[in-house]
Order: C-alpha cells, then sequence, then structure tokens
C-alpha cells in the first residue's frame, strides 16, 4: 500500500515530471525545515530553514529562507538531531517516505513561496502548521525584549517590536496606559495599537476585556467609548486600537 505521504508524488506522472514540490523534513516552536530535492547537489542535499512565529492564538511562517547544505548520509540524522523527540513542538516527516523519495531521485523546481499545493507529504504537518501556509509567508523579526520570534508590526511600542506576551505585560500590566474617565479626543492619536488583544495574557494580568468593536464607525465607537468610560470613571480603563476595530480593557475589581 502506498504511504498517503507520499499521494501527491504521483497523479499520473513521474517524479521528475513534476512542475514544483516541496516536502517538509520537519520543524518546532521556532523553524521550518523543508527541500525541495533529494538529489545531492555536489555533495550535499539543500534544505531551507524558515523562521516560524507562534502566538497566543496561532502560528505564522516567515518570508524568508535559510539555506543549509546537508550529507546524504546523514539527513535522517540531520532531521533527528534539529527536531529531537524530547522537544514536545517539534516533529518530523515520516523517515521511511524520505528514504523511499531518496531512492527514486525525487527533486522539483523549487517554488517561490510555500504554498500548500505543493507540500508533497502535508500529512506529516501539524494543522497549526498548515493554517499557517495557508494564510501565507509574513515578516518574521526576533522580540526586543525577550528574542522570541514574531510577527513584525503587530506588537509595536514605540520603536520596539515585541512578542504578544512582553507588549501585554508591559502595555497592559500595572504600568501601563491606565486611566479613569473618557478620552479626550487627542488621546485617540496616542492609544496601544496591536494586532490582537490575547485573553489568555489578559488573565494573568487580572485584566478583562470590558468591550470590543469590529468594523464599526470610528465616530460611533469613540462615542460609545466615551459613555462606557464616563459610567465606569471609579474603574480604569485602556482603549486599544486593533486590527479592524477597538478593544476595551478593564482591571477587574
Amino acid at each position: 500500500m502506498q504511504s498517503p505521504s507520499l499521494s501527491r508524488v504521483g497523479d499520473g506522472e513521474s517524479v521528475g515530471e513534476r512542475q514544483a514540490g516541496i516536502v517538509v523534513l520537519g520543524g518546532n516552536g521556532s523553524t521550518l525545515a523543508f527541500t525541495n530535492s533529494l538529489v545531492p547537489e555536489g555533495r550535499t542535499i539543500v534544505a531551507r530553514l524558515v523562521p516560524v512565529a507562534v502566538t497566543p492564538i496561532d502560528t505564522a511562517v516567515g518570508d524568508t529562507w535559510q539555506n543549509v547544505g546537508i550529507a546524504p548520509d546523514d539527513l535522517l540524522h540531520w532531521i533527528d538531531r534539529t527536531f529531537p523527540a524530547e522537544d514536545e513542538s517539534a516533529f518530523v516527516a515520516s523517515l521511511h517516505d524520505l528514504d523511499l523519495l531518496a531512492r527514486v531521485g525525487w527533486n522539483a523546481p523549487l517554488p517561490t513561496n510555500l504554498n500548500e499545493a505543493e507540500l508533497i507529504n502535508l500529512e506529516d504537518l501539524p494543522p497549526d502548521i498548515v493554517e499557517a501556509i495557508e494564510s501565507g509567508p509574513v515578516p518574521i523579526v526576533p522580540c526586543a525584549v525577550c528574542r522570541r520570534l514574531c510577527v513584525r508590526g503587530d506588537f509595536r511600542w514605540g520603536e520596539r517590536e515585541l512578542c504578544a506576551w512582553d507588549y501585554h505585560h508591559q502595555v497592559f500590566g500595572r504600568r501601563g496606559p491606565w486611566r479613569n474617565g473618557a478620552y479626550d479626543e487627542r488621546h485617540y492619536d496616542t492609544l496601544p495599537r496591536c494586532g490582537f488583544v490575547a485573553p489568555s495574557l489578559l488573565e494573568e494580568l487580572g485584566v478583562e476585556i470590558l468591550a470590543s468593536f469590529y468594523d464599526c464607525s470610528e465616530e460611533l465607537v469613540r462615542s460609545l467609548i466615551g459613555q462606557i468610560l464616563d459610567a465606569e470613571s471609579e474603574r480604569s480603563h485602556i482603549a486599544v486600537r486593533v486590527d479592524s476595530g477597538f478593544v476595551i480593557l478593564r482591571e477587574r475589581a
């Protein structure tokens, strides 16, 4: 019986006739490794390493690749060393399938970017990685505080790129821009901006989401925010700009 991981190699074509294709070798919480050929170039197999950013709500793959050369006889050991079983976030391709592909001299033109349609061993990938590839590559940078990989622009505070964890703790923590009562119009130009607000991280800070507004008239939302904050002037709040809307945060009583 043919392995399901190899189901995309056939479709009536010989391996060498495929127009494009990639095999994911393995991955973890920060890196995805793939190749478009198991035929050695010179004395090495070329793998591409793609940065991966894991956030509290999803996973993203980067738009840059780093090449690494691997000796053909060391490929399976390289995968095992790079993505060891002790790493709970790690996964690897079927080593049996990789050995079969190497034996038949599988290779394909390198695609311009990661694409689900070109993944030969889609079944080997965790669902979050598949979803990240479907969403398309994005620019990824290290957090200025902890160096965790994050999506550029999602959590920028001042001139620094932060991960979701450090942004939430710095901006929505005790020293954040909390205030009592309604905002003046000028305050809306300096509201915190971020890609999303993560309820799981707010829980750790003793903060809750009071209200969210998406795809609404900004004039209407500002009016509603003013009424809500006026009505709760004894409590501290932060209004946050997120993609397509606003979120009001409140310190828990």
